[in-house]
């Protein structure tokens, strides 16, 4: 049910109409819909990397590929090749917008790819951390002029370390900056001791070991359906936020144990057994990445796996349990791990097939990896074809793409739903929202939905003779601790990146959630309000607010210190989502 949480005023921002990118003049033509890209779309694209013997292949012609759905060739409606920038591309500069106003509106250079460092610490060995860290700054030194990085790290929760840039020197403080981060264990839960686990070890079947077994097996499966919950969430705001950026995205991602139920088509058939539930989620977040042209590459942190569990110079290794010849049998923990080992490294093989990327495992060069997925990722040939069904069927459609040239490896995304654009994917029922994910605390800014925003406190000369509310702005200003200080949130949306819908009466019809988040700096939420408006325009009304914009004022209550606030709002129609966070300085009375 929803609840107004918001008004709809004339609010033209700091006294002038400030257009968002690519507006047009208010006397002109109504805007017609960015054109943005998405495998609902009529017209499919397809990046596909080329390389020979790990290097990329050029100079590949149109005539030399072959593009199948599901097993039909299609026809190349466009064809394109993508080379590294000769010269090093600048970001551009950001607009001068009057004071308190800020936007979720990307900035980005005109470049043709795009790479983005995730540095997991989540699913990764703290030593395995501090090795990834020193390498990724020996590579620092060697960086590409103008290569266009972005840092965020995944703990307990995804978190942008710096924006894109081209700025080594600030990439490698930010790199030398990072501390490792392991998240403690869930609540109630304790490290086993490594003396009771080698003593029940020692007393195979006894009811210790019996007891330890199970109590081991309980928090490793708490643990393992965290972890999947955590890296799925992220993978989404990374999607969400990498959305609105054109072009081709390359997300390289450190990990030390990706979780096997991170396996997008279910290619392991324990994972779906290990973590029930998760099968629908982990394909919509693949969709998602494959839709904003986000290619993955897992690099393994861990290096080079050395052990023996199978030699037969190996004195642990046998069908026997328990102590032979004085010395403990390892061969079962052995065969687990190798299991395990396998399973996660498909997992990390299978994302990056399926989104268009390249794993990379089994090696102690982990600088070399990131140099190679900068480098091949930036050397693409993109694909176009409109699809041979021209309704929208929500079933998954396979991409298979063939090359007249043997020998060479070809990496490109291996599918997509036809789900209709103003539509939720209806194939993965009960996931996580997008909307949700973009309300969290330093989570990236999410940008399916475009918007601008000022932020002033109520009694700021700018907001004279305004109208505000008299109840509590917020579900938790009872409880804030001192004087509740209010704050006035105006907005400018971007009408073009909302799903109108015409009613039979003519009417233009969009339904909207608009959120108000504010944390503390540990990330506590301090106080929050939401809801929903049904929004009704005729055509006089829509074409103004396609024009200026669609104007939208908020409240909330806020404490005196240093506050973040969220801003975040919720296209129900299209499921699509736009965030903000601004640190807001709240002076006491």
């Amino acid at each position: 049910m929803m609840r107004p949480l918001y008004s709809i005023v004339p609010v033209l921002l700091c006294g002038v109409a400030i257009p968002f990118c690519g507006a047009q003049a208010a006397d002109s033509t109504p805007a017609q819909p960015i054109p943005v890209l998405h495998m609902t779309s009529n017209l499919v694209l397809v990046d596909v990397v080329v390389t020979d013997h790990g290097k990329a292949v050029h100079g590949l012609d149109r005539g030399k590929f072959h593009l199948f759905e599901d097993g039909q060739e299609q026809a190349i409606g466009a064809f394109e090749e993508h080379q590294p920038a000769a010269v090093p591309s600048a970001l551009p500069v950001p607009p001068k917008l009057p004071p308190h106003t800020y936007n979720n509106v990307p900035l980005y250079p005109d470049t043709g790819v795009f790479n983005v460092l995730l540095l997991d610490g989540l699913n990764t060995p703290e030593t395995d951390q501090m090795r990834t860290r020193q390498q990724m700054i020996e590579y620092m030194g060697k960086i590409q002029p103008g290569t266009m990085l972005a840092v965020f790290t995944l703990s307990s929760r995804l978190q942008m370390v710096t924006g894109f840039t081209t700025d080594v020197a600030q990439l490698t403080k930010t790199v030398k900056g990072q501390k490792s981060e392991n998240p403690t264990l869930l609540a109630g839960a304790t490290a086993p001791d490594p003396m009771d686990q080698l003593f029940d070890k020692l007393q195979p079947g006894g009811p210790a070991a019996a007891a330890m077994a199970a109590f081991e097996a309980d928090v490793a499966e708490q643990e393992l359906e965290q972890r999947v919950r955590i890296t799925l969430a992220a993978l989404k705001q990374l999607g969400l936020y990498l959305n609105a950026i054109p072009g081709r995205k390359n997300l390289i991602w450190f990990t030390g144990s990706l979780p096997a139920a991170l396996d997008p088509y279910g290619s392991l058939a324990s994972s779906a057994q290990e973590i029930p539930g998760y099968t629908d989620d982990v394909r919509r977040t693949n969709d998602l990445l494959t839709a904003a042209r986000v290619a993955v590459y897992p690099v393994d942190a861990r290096g080079i796996m050395n052990f023996r569990p199978f030699d037969a110079s190996n004195p642990t290794a046998g069908p026997m349990h328990g102590i032979r010849n004085g010395i403990l049998d390892q061969a079962p923990a052995n065969a687990a791990f190798t299991n395990q080992l396998i399973a996660e490294q498909t997992a990390m093989r299978q994302i990056a097939e399926q989104t268009g990327g390249q794993a990379f495992i089994n090696t102690n060069g982990l600088k070399e990896a990131v140099a190679s997925a900068v480098e091949n990722g930036s050397s693409y040939y993109t694909l176009a074809y409109t699809p041979p069904t021209k309704k929208f069927d929500r079933q998954f459609h396979k991409i298979e793409v063939r090359l007249d040239v043997s020998g060479d490896q070809l990496s490109y995304r291996r599918g997509f739903y036809a789900d209709a654009p103003e539509k939720s994917a209806a194939h993965a029922p009960g996931t996580i929202s997008p909307f949700i994910a973009s309300t969290v605390h330093g989570a990236p800014p999410a940008t399916q939905i475009l918007f601008l925003t000022r932020v002033l406190a109520a009694g700021d000369p700018q907001l004279k003779g305004a109208k505000l509310s008299e109840a509590p702005a917020g579900e938790m200003t009872a409880s804030l601790k001192g004087p509740a200080h209010r704050y006035v949130v105006d907005l400018q949306i971007d009408p073009r990146t909302v799903a109108f819908e015409k009613t039979p009466d003519g009417l233009h019809r969009a339904t909207l959630e608009c959120t108000l988040v504010a944390y503390d700096g540990d990330g506590k939420r301090l106080n929050y309000t939401d809801g929903g408006n049904q929004i009704d325009l005729n055509a006089d009304q829509y074409a103004k607010v396609l024009a200026r914009g669609l104007p939208v004022r908020l409240e909330i209550d806020l404490p005196a210190g240093q506050d973040f606030l969220r801003i975040a709002i919720h296209d129900e129609t299209a499921d699509h989502a736009g965030s903000l966070e601004i640190p807001l300085t709240v002076a006491g009375s």
